[in-house]
């Protein structure tokens, strides 16, 4: 059964060590991660952040017993425990499975987890290419281009060719 745990970011070693101990060796941690690009100085750069920020999920067959949350109550490093993990665990299974199927060989998720979220009516800046700091609109979005306007120009681009943010 999945969990859904709040950590303190600075112990998130300890955290898992300590937790792993209670719990045994079939305790799995998931923590998605994105890679992000950032052109700076005309280069890209690439980071890392966690895509859940301070919450990671945990997975173990111990959780369906009330009893072994007394156990972990007091872990260094550990918040709490995000209430409702167990009537939701098909919903955590999906996300799980869905971010796993943008991981790249790094174990790291890529931008295309937002490709579907382009919103139509938001502006967006681009952050590389010819267009560079350019804020541009979407018209409309198609299977992995986008219909967009530059100012005064009305121009289709891929998705995948340039980088951009919302603004």
């Amino acid at each position: 059964m999945w969990t859904i745990i709040k950590f303190d970011k600075k112990s998130f070693k300890i955290f898992k060590d300590e937790t792993s101990k209670i719990l045994g060796k079939n305790c799995k941690f998931y923590r998605p991660q994105l890679i992000l690009q950032k052109y700076k100085n005309n280069k890209i750069i690439n980071f890392k952040i966690d895509l859940l920020n301070d919450y990671v999920f945990c997975y173990d067959e111990k959780f369906k017993e009330k009893e072994i949350f007394k156990y972990l109550k007091y872990t260094k490093g550990l918040k709490y425990f995000l209430e409702g993990f167990k009537s939701s665990q098909k919903e955590i299974n999906n996300f799980i499975n869905y971010c796993k199927s943008l991981e790249n060989e790094n174990g790291l998720i890529t931008k295309n987890f937002f490709d579907n979220y382009i919103n139509i009516s938001r502006d967006y800046k681009f952050l590389s290419g010819p267009f560079l700091n350019k804020v541009f609109k979407v018209i409309s979005v198609q299977r992995n281009k986008l219909r967009i306007l530059v100012g005064g120009l009305n121009t289709t681009i891929r998705k995948d060719e340039f980088l951009f943010n919302p603004v």
